[in-house]
């Protein structure tokens, strides 16, 4: 019989012996893992959304919608659509196709994109249905392929569709369906403005009529009344008139004798009048009109909202892209007097560039709603720049609320010489993990580099299912480290914010393929295992990738070569457990 010492030396002799043992275990198991990669990389190739999801699956994502036994008729497959009366649109023919045709209406989509798909057959029949139409066409662009004219006309996600006027884009705000289409294209078609002859009939749009456009014209048809009519399919909000009367000129107090065409607008605010000085074309009218319809100050309630947040007063942000504006003032009830008549002083200068927009803090329905979404705490008067619910930039008045710093500030918005506001933890000294860190402040830097294709998980501390997800996130990263071309990367979603990357809960898991970064990432919404996250990538790199094994040489010296799994399971008499990925 051993002595208590000799049982304790032979125990600590087994467990020396068993720490080299697990290490060469956890490794072999962590070269199974790559090599099981590596195996099965040649059958995901690169950006090809029609193959890559195998047998087996138990899930699919909005990009990659499977239709199933039980589909409806209209459920026609791709191939099967009859698209001949829609015309497929590029950079080439683009331009030329838009001057040909009076109305344009332009889908752009990614054929990989679930609803674009969806779509597809209704939009086919509508465009069959209007071909009678001489000035008017259906088309659409590849969005995935013209990336120069996506980002022209700011398309961030899909599809996206814009109806063109005489060359001026505006969104389509309808259904997605055949009826809806063609519902809303023959009422832009049809006339837009009213003729107005005889003075009891003016007097009652006057007394009715919130806001009202009239033109003044020799006659009521003609080029300037097919521009006018033209502007009033691009605003949809203001009722559009023309007269040749004199006396229903005078009426809307535009002298008689004036030069015609004369325009004005018409309003029941503060700022009746507004006279029109401008080129008599549809798009400046309609611009005109868009950027004065509003009152100088608008306050924000649950009926003005549409307009404020809607309103397409832009921004020009380069020569490419704009984006819907707002200076808003949050004060109290009881101290807004102190503020407003200085705000709307200040908004004198910016009227058709900027939205000046008055927030009552204290307002239970409006005020506390919209204060907390843009983080705004306490009850201090605040003034803030807000680009849009697209881009979604906020920016902070430093400071005392006075006219002068108003004016200074919202000049500086026009000119992007402001930094925005973001939610954010430190920019971390280091960064060389295999999952690197991303904040609010350096975001830009790493999730938007145009060279790297990027996986950014979004997460909360507390979220059971991120611990859950963290081992496996982790191994993946370690998995694909050698890619120089790829970043997988994480962010607490709690103490970061930046629009480009909003969480829909948490974890959220977010692809952004690299020279694509203008558009919206893409969303993992397959199972959390090393497997399928490695399989969305390899679809949607935009850079193509083959995975490598670890080169031997980068061994402990004088080791000698891991035998294989099957060997391993030979030598140790009992079947080995694989990590299942």
């Amino acid at each position: 019989m051993m002595s208590p010492r000799s049982v304790a030396v032979v125990l600590l002799l087994l467990l020396a012996a068993a720490v080299p043992s697990t290490a060469s275990n956890a490794k072999d198991d962590e070269e199974e893992d790559l090599q099981y990669l590596m195996d099965n990389a040649d059958d995901i190739p690169a950006s090809d959304p029609d193959e890559w999801l195998q047998e087996g699956s138990s899930s699919s994502s909005d990009d990659d919608l499977l239709q199933d036994d039980e589909s409806e008729p209209d459920d026609l497959p791709q191939d099967q659509i009859d698209e001949t009366h829609v015309v497929v649109l590029t950079a080439s023919n683009f331009s030329t196709f838009l001057a040909a045709r009076r109305h344009v209406m332009v889908e752009f989509y990614a054929p990989w994109c679930g609803h674009c798909q969806a779509l597809a057959p209704d939009y086919a029949a509508a465009a069959a249905h209007l071909a009678a139409h001489d000035d008017l066409a259906l088309a659409k662009v590849d969005a995935t392929e013209d990336t120069d004219l996506a980002q022209k006309y700011d398309v961030q996600g899909f599809p996206t569709i814009l109806f063109f006027i005489d060359g001026v884009p505006k969104d389509y705000t309808g259904a997605r369906t055949k009826d809806a289409i063609v519902a809303w294209i023959d009422k832009k078609l049809g006339p837009g403005v009213h003729n107005l002859s005889d003075l009891q009939h003016a007097e009652r749009i006057l007394a009715g009529d919130d806001k009202a456009v009239l033109a003044f014209l020799d006659t009521l048809s003609g080029s300037y009344s097919d521009e006018l009519a033209a502007a009033s399919r691009l605003e949809d909000s203001v009722n559009f008139y023309q007269t040749s009367s004199p006396d229903v000129a005078k009426l809307f107090h535009i002298d008689p004798a004036a030069k015609r065409p004369s325009v004005v607008l018409l309003k029941k605010e503060e700022e009746k009048l507004t006279f029109y000085d401008g080129e008599f074309k549809a798009s400046a009218i309609a611009d005109f009109v868009s950027a004065n319809k509003l009152p100088l100050v608008i306050t924000l309630t649950q009926e003005t909202a549409p307009s404020i947040f809607d309103n397409p007063i832009k921004k020009q942000a380069s020569t490419l892209c704009y984006f819907a504006t707002q200076i808003l003032l949050f004060a109290v009830a009881n101290e807004s007097s102190k503020f407003l008549h200085i705000f709307k002083e200040a908004a004198k200068s910016f009227k058709g560039k900027l939205l000046f927009v008055f927030v009552e803090r204290d307002n239970e329905e409006v005020g506390e709603p919209v204060a907390n979404y843009f983080g705004i705490a306490g009850q201090e008067t605040t003034v803030l720049a807000y680009t849009g619910n697209e881009d979604a930039k906020k920016f902070f008045l430093d400071g005392e609320v006075s006219l002068d710093a108003i004016t200074k500030f919202a000049e500086g918005f026009l000119e992007d010489k402001l930094t925005p506001f973001y939610k954010s933890e430190p920019v971390p000294e280091s960064n060389d993990g295999d999952v690197k860190i991303v904040v609010g402040k350096n975001l830009d830097q790493i999730v938007l580099d145009e060279s790297k294709d990027v996986l950014l998980e979004i997460y909360a501390p507390w979220c059971g299912h991120c611990q859950a997800l963290e081992p496996t996130y982790n191994k993946l990263a370690k998995h694909l480290r050698g890619i120089d071309s790829l970043i997988i990367a994480k962010m607490d979603g709690t103490t970061n914010e930046h629009p480009r990357a909003k969480p829909d809960g948490f974890p959220t898991i977010l692809f952004y393929p690299a020279g694509k970064k203008s558009f919206e990432p893409i969303t993992f919404e397959g199972d959390r295992t090393v497997v399928e996250m490695y399989k969305f990538i390899k679809k949607h790199a935009g850079i193509p990738f083959k995975l490598k094994r670890p080169d031997s040489s980068a061994t402990q010296a004088g080791s000698t070569e891991s035998p294989t799994s099957s060997e391993r399971e030979k030598n140790s008499g009992t079947t080995s457990l694989k990590d299942e990925l």
